[in-house]
């Protein structure tokens, strides 16, 4: 979450007018993330965080509004949209598609996780995956093979030797990601430590879905690992890493093809976070505040899952 685009109180107050959560008291920008710009609001009926959205069309964006709606309405702890007051999610300010969605308590976790939010989130993200199959909309990722593929094509010129070649022979071992035969549904695909708030050591809810699609299960599980389960020296933890996977699998087992393909899915899972914070480090967008996150940080994780295959038996 970034500032891209600054929203003036009169326009802010014109726009809460069509929602009945009382008068504007104050609203400051939020620095963290990447994508869109987002703003806390507070009112006299409550808190709120608005986004205004800097590269979805109101068509799109339907489907990440109703991806969080149905997780709410089926009791996961996770954001959910405000209606105005013709029943609407979207509307327009600043010439932006923006969304008032209900602020959650809690924090996100700018730490290393603990072993039992690890946990939780181990948890929260099998159920999410058990009740996501009576999902109806679809929606393929923006973030796939193609965009791996079309993003590293950008990037290669840019990257010293070593990163180029590590960059070249991960593709080449990627490329049957795409016709994997593993079980998919409506993902996360962006469920990193900011990204879910805490209470203490309580999970309180999930935020930002505006990466939800259609993905394999196994990949959103792999994103997960790879930001929760790290330790101080940013590699995956063995107690971290036991207890997400340990309170995933009580509740959704994998299957065999699950199981054999773990390797390349977290792999992939890897690249495509170290291929967006390098987009996003080379190629910026201007805004008033915005977070460039280290590439790096994946390109290490990447490069374990190369040489150390996380296990799966944890007996």
């Amino acid at each position: 979450m970034s500032v891209y685009t600054e929203v003036e109180r009169d326009d802010l107050v014109a726009f809460l007018n069509d929602y009945s959560v009382g008068e504007l008291v104050s609203y400051q920008g939020i620095s963290d993330g990447i994508e869109n710009t987002n703003y806390f609001v507070t009112t006299s009926k409550g808190e709120y965080v608005l986004t205004l959205f800097e590269q979805h069309t109101f068509g799109e964006l339907a489907y990440f509004l109703d991806v969080m709606t149905f997780f709410y309405m089926n009791d996961i702890p996770s954001a959910h949209p405000e209606a105005d007051s013709q029943g609407q999610y979207l509307k327009k300010l600043c010439g932006k598609p923006a969304a008032l969605v209900v602020r959650l308590p809690g924090k996100g976790v700018n730490t290393t996780a603990t072993v039992e939010q690890c946990a939780q989130i181990g948890d929260v993200l099998a159920e999410m995956h058990i009740v996501g199959q009576s999902f109806q909309s679809r929606r393929p990722s923006e973030r796939g093979p193609d965009w791996r593929q079309q993003t590293a094509q950008q990037l290669l010129s840019k990257l010293d030797d070593d990163r180029a070649s590590i960059l070249k022979n991960e593709l080449a071992y990627q490329q049957g990601y795409a016709t994997l035969e593993l079980p998919e549904g409506v993902t996360h695909s962006d469920l990193f430590r900011d990204n879910a708030l805490f209470e203490g050591n309580k999970l309180s809810g999930i935020i930002d879905f505006y990466f939800a699609s259609d993905e394999y299960l196994l990949y959103d599980l792999a994103v997960a690992v790879n930001d929760w389960c790290v330790g101080e020296d940013g590699l995956p933890e063995t107690n971290r890493y036991q207890s997400l996977m340990k309170h995933y699998l009580q509740k959704r087992a994998l299957t065999e093809s699950e199981q054999a393909n773990w390797n390349m899915v977290c792999r992939a899972a890897a690249l495509r976070f170290w291929l967006s914070r390098l987009q996003d480090q080379l190629f910026p967008r201007e805004g008033e505040l915005t977070q460039i996150k280290n590439p790096d940080a994946f390109l290490t994780i990447l490069k374990y899952h190369r040489e150390h295959p996380l296990t799966l038996d944890f007996n």
